[in-house]
């Protein structure tokens, strides 16, 4: 595992009480940091297709939470979440080795070096090495049916997707929130074969996993549906790519 000067911190921050309980903060001002001026250019141009104030109104992201960003170095939602929540809040990435490349380290380096309540923590894709028992709120946006997903390009292994879970779950307090975005594949005999293809899943495959591992669905959302998608295309196409159909889900750990 992989941590900065500043994860490590941020690890000590996790195992600490936190200030004020997160749970009666009032809702984070989203809309004032998506419009805020710290955000790259690149990444304000994909708010149209991601709606970032509507999702993370439904999700119930409160000022003072910490948050674990899964596959965020590109910091698109760091850049509205970590200023949203504020100073009594944090904002954890974690992103897989395999992807976090010295263009993306440089990167996000200038980021944190602006933003004093965000840090990050790399580990291999197989093995994620997450803060225990830190998170409130965890954004998992686009990213989940990669668990099913095997490259040898990209050095991505055969993984379980219950173990990944598992770490996520023992990431999150008690009561804690996971926002889930992905896109929606048709029902199939074969997880794996369609992501391979399609880099899509089954939302009905995402609801059993979850509730497998131990979640409970509290809410799913509409927000980025889009009935012109009929789920053939890879992700990747031209055709689709930024507008594919995508379903919300919002679960939670019991207390």
């Amino acid at each position: 595992m992989r941590l900065t000067k500043v994860a490590a911190l941020s690890l000590a921050l996790a195992a600490a009480p936190l200030v004020a309980n997160a749970a009666v903060q009032p809702p984070a001002n989203v809309a004032a940091a998506v419009a805020g001026p710290g955000r790259t250019a690149d990444n304000v141009k994909l708010d149209e297709s991601r709606k970032p104030v509507e999702v993370l109104q439904f999700l119930g992201l409160k000022q003072g939470m910490n948050v674990l960003d899964l596959f965020g170095a590109n910091a698109y939602w760091a850049e509205i979440t970590a200023p949203a929540v504020g100073p009594k809040g944090h904002v954890i990435v974690w992103e897989p080795t395999q992807f976090y490349n010295d263009k993306a380290k440089a990167s996000f380096a200038d980021f944190i070096a602006k933003q004093p309540n965000v840090s990050i923590v790399s580990s291999p894709f197989e093995a994620p090495a997450l803060p225990k028992n830190y998170a409130d709120f965890v954004m998992l946006n686009l990213n989940y049916h990669d668990t099913y997903w095997q490259s040898d390009k990209f050095g991505i292994p055969r993984m379980d997707p219950n173990a990944f879970l598992k770490a996520v779950y023992a990431a999150m307090k008690p009561g804690a929130v996971i926002g889930v975005i992905d896109h929606v594949a048709s029902p199939n005999s074969d997880t794996r074969v369609t992501v391979d293809k399609l880099h899509r899943i089954d939302p009905n495959v995402i609801k059993a996993d979850f509730k497998r591992a131990g979640f409970v669905l509290a809410g799913s959302s509409d927000l980025l549906r889009n009935p012109a998608d009929d789920h053939s295309l890879l992700v990747f196409d031209p055709k689709i790519r930024g507008k594919t159909d995508r379903v919300i889900f919002k679960f939670k750990k019991p207390r």
